[in-house]
């Protein structure tokens, strides 16, 4: 019997609404053009294992003075002149960071010790088990750039420093200087495509939405959901028999053939990927569950995570990737995903402090964010490790900036250079894919009007999100020969490699 409600729905914008839920957040002209470019990727040599790139966007801008702050008593004095009252951490509340496999504080080789945040003891516990990094001190850069060159005006710095979405786009395309097109991520994905020709799903997977990260000329981004592939809403049953009937049928207009072609495939691939998580619960394996709910600090209360369930979804992605085809998995090389969470844009909020609750400042919002960031990214670390996968991914940050280090008052400011972290491998001395245990970059003098500041606070970068990502893309697997095709402005800068991670 014919469907009413399918009958009643004018056949052709059946067909393109269809098509555009399928191919999700890419444009459909996008997508028609990119079929037509899927033989141009440059090919890439000695691509053979397994390995994946994980990207967590802290969104509106983490206060990264508050995640890593210097324990050393004249630069803690520094911190806490400035930041005090409302932003000041004690320094007894820090999480010290220490040597792996010792009780002694780390020490990097200009003589800083570091603390992180009273909210993160897990990362703490990760750096000391030589599986987490910080970078110091990296932003969006046209050129490098020193205090006095940035007041003179003399070095193009960045468009629209301190605004939300052009430096979102900056960080997630690391051009700055050029009409943003495609990510980085996308132009890596577009390198690497061909060594995995009939992967059966996007090298670039997106548990966020759209985003310009892992736009790519070639590969398009796969949007998912955090419990599976998105289907096309309403279309089941009658539906969905009537849509794959349409499919079948040969169009003599080219471009509705392009649409049910998307259509199709895209049908195909939702179901092969749910499929392919099916056996992937992490409830049945993994020693260590994902947090349904975050412990926030000091008062044991708990809330919904918006990124645990998304770091869950990624890896149960990962193992299926990896998996071969011919034992239910997808058979990848390569995999990039994207991971965003909110609500770091704290003008306001940022800690709980009052005249009258002065311990206020170590819990609120900012807390709450950090308490879920080190959770999430420890339960990640493990269930890679439970998979044997810890060296075969790495996860990273980014944020729009950093914030500035003076307090307005409630909060803090939109800021420029941030702190950074990374996370994978294997620990140190087990010659695992990230160097962790360590600080990479330079801290910044905590001074305001200081070397290092603008003039109000924030941190002129003395790395480069090129340099960066950069570090990331050759551990990937992108050629050095390719990476000024990544990354145009590389060039510029003094190195394209960090050694925060071994490119082997």
């Amino acid at each position: 019997m014919k469907d009413k409600n399918f009958s009643a729905i004018n056949r052709r914008d059946f067909i393109r609404r269809a098509a555009c839920a399928a191919v999700g957040t890419v444009a459909m002209s996008a997508a028609i053009r990119d079929l037509r470019l899927m033989n141009a990727a440059v090919a890439q040599s000695n691509v053979s294992d397994y390995k994946a790139l994980v990207c967590i966007f802290l969104q509106g801008g983490d206060d990264s003075n508050n995640l890593i702050i210097p324990t050393a008593t004249s630069e803690y004095n520094n911190y806490a002149t400035v930041r005090t009252p409302v932003l000041a951490l004690p320094s007894s509340s820090l999480q010290n960071l220490v040597i792996p496999g010792t009780s002694n504080n780390y020490v990097d080789a200009a003589g800083h010790s570091y603390g992180l945040h009273p909210a993160c003891p897990e990362l703490a516990q990760l750096f000391s088990e030589g599986k987490l990094a910080a970078l110091l001190n990296v932003g969006t850069l046209v050129y490098p750039i020193t205090r006095s060159q940035y007041q003179a005006g003399t070095v193009t710095r960045p468009p629209q420093l301190f605004s939300h979405a052009d430096q979102q786009t900056q960080w997630q395309t690391s051009v700055p200087d050029q009409p943003p097109t495609t990510g980085w991520a996308g132009r890596c994905a577009d390198l690497l495509n061909s060594v995995q020709p009939n992967a059966p799903v996007s090298l670039c997977v997106s548990l966020a939405g759209s985003n310009t990260l892992e736009v790519g000329n070639i590969v398009s981004q796969y949007s998912v959901s955090t419990s599976g592939a998105i289907s096309l809403t309403g279309v089941t049953g009658a539906r969905l028999t009537a849509l794959t009937n349409l499919l079948g049928l040969q169009y003599l207009n080219l471009q509705s053939q392009a649409y049910a072609g998307v259509a199709a495939h895209s049908i195909k691939t939702g179901a092969l990927l749910n499929n392919a998580i099916t056996n992937t619960a992490p409830t049945n394996y993994w020693s260590l569950p994902f947090p349904a709910k975050i412990t926030t600090p000091n008062n044991g209360s708990t809330f919904n995570s918006a990124l645990a369930p998304q770091l869950q979804m990624v890896a149960r992605l990962i193992e299926a990737g990896q998996r071969a085809a011919a034992n239910g998995g997808f058979g990848m090389s390569r995999q990039i995903f994207f991971c965003q969470v909110g609500g770091y844009d704290l003008h306001t909020g940022q800690t709980n402090y009052t005249a009258t609750n002065p311990n206020g400042v170590i819990v609120g919002a900012h807390a709450n964010l950090l308490a879920e960031l080190s959770q999430s990214l420890l339960t990640f670390q493990r269930a890679m490790e439970q998979l044997g996968l810890a060296n075969k991914v790495t996860a990273f940050t980014a944020s729009d900036f950093s914030r500035t280090f003076p307090s307005n008052g409630q909060g803090s400011d939109h800021g420029w250079g941030s702190h950074q972290l990374i996370l994978g491998g294997l620990g140190a001395g087990n010659g695992g894919s990230v160097n962790g245990g360590q600080t990479y970059g330079k801290l910044p003098a905590l001074t305001v009007n200081g070397p290092d500041d603008t003039g109000t606070g924030r941190w002129i970068p003395t790395t480069a999100t090129d340099q960066y990502f950069a570090t990331l893309a050759t551990w990937f697997g992108v050629d050095p020969s390719n990476l000024s095709t990544v990354f145009p402005n590389i060039g510029r800068f003094a190195s394209a490699n960090l050694g925060f991670i071994n490119p082997s």
